[in-house]
């Protein structure tokens, strides 16, 4: 009897895979509604974004994100129907934006910020970043934190979580902290203030973040309140290049200021100043990418990948 091999199934994929040209394809008619001057205001240091890559990457997403929106105000609308609710209060729709240190997030939630914002009914868009439910350094420096910044455990969880649960509850003013990245810290007795935006962008490292074990899966996570993910995604090596040029200018820059916490860093030589930043980011920020922020990756709706100049060249939707 002759046997026959049975070759294994292929494997199923979760993403519909655009290399960059079907992807801007999908722009369809949507027109552009940006231009240089404002997206020269947008740029983040060392990421130059052009008109090219908003035509080709942010109109179609901006498109995507149009439909989406409306389909989840359709099916809420017949939620509250179904209930008997006169008045609706109204519920944002949230978008969380999640990636390494220095692969671009800022500015990519900025500029898709400013897009959404442009749609023809100008719907309200308010951006939130989660540096802001970071610890103080009062606390991280009691807790022995201040070298773990940024990861999971330096963050004030519960308070990141009850502002995203006032925002889906619909309340007119929800307050959110603010960082300063020149002092490295949280502005005391400052704050934020969002009022029922129709569109909610939160930027953060770890906003994806699932649960650890079992005895977690029921807890509460940030993701659970975002209609729609984004992860920008791009090699380690690349991003420590980044990283490394990002270090350079600031030195330059912020870092002259007296008050900035990094001051001590500007007189290093230039040399100096690489190992410097090479070494802080394999000790914490690789450290961070590769055990919380990496594994996190395949559960957002969309993962943009991103080559060495930061130009987005291929994107995986997922498929539900």
């Amino acid at each position: 009897m002759e046997l026959t091999t049975v070759a294994p199934p292929a494997p199923i994929s979760r993403y519909l895979n655009f290399d960059r040209d079907s992807w801007k394809a999908l722009r369809a008619n949507t027109p552009l509604l940006l231009d240089e001057a404002e997206l020269a205001s947008l740029r983040g240091i060392n990421e130059q974004v052009n008109l090219r890559e908003v035509e080709e990457i942010y109109i179609p997403l901006s498109r995507l994100l149009n439909l989406h929106v409306a389909a989840v105000q359709h099916l809420y609308q017949a939620r509250q129907q179904f209930i008997g609710s006169p008045n609706p209060h109204k519920v944002p729709y949230i978008i969380g934006i999640a990636g390494s240190v220095a692969v671009g997030k800022s500015t990519f939630s900025r500029v898709l910020r400013a897009s959404l914002a442009r749609w023809p009914d100008h719907p309200s868009v308010d951006l939130v970043t989660t540096d802001g439910f970071l610890y103080p350094n009062r606390i991280l420096e009691t807790r022995g934190l201040m070298r773990r910044k940024g990861f999971p455990e330096s963050y004030n969880q519960r308070l990141l979580l009850r502002f995203l649960a006032d925002i889906k509850a619909g309340l007119p003013l929800v307050s959110a902290p603010i960082y300063s990245h020149l002092h490295y810290d949280i502005v005391a007795d400052a704050a934020q203030s969002i009022q029922q935006p129709d569109i909610l962008i939160l930027e953060g490292l770890n906003v994806l973040q699932s649960p650890a074990s079992a005895r977690n899966a029921s807890r509460v996570f940030v993701s659970d309140f975002f209609d729609f993910s984004i992860y920008l995604d791009a090699d380690a090596a690349t991003v420590e290049h980044w990283y490394i040029a990002r270090f350079l200018r600031l030195r330059e820059t912020v870092f002259q200021s007296e008050a900035s916490y990094f001051h001590r860093y500007a007189a290093l030589s230039a040399a100096d100043a690489i190992e410097v930043a090479r070494n802080i980011w394999r000790e914490i920020n690789l450290a961070n990418l590769v055990e919380n922020i990496q594994p996190t990756r395949e559960r957002a709706h969309l993962i943009l990948e991103k080559d060495e100049n930061h130009a987005v060249q291929s994107v995986k939707l997922r498929r539900v």
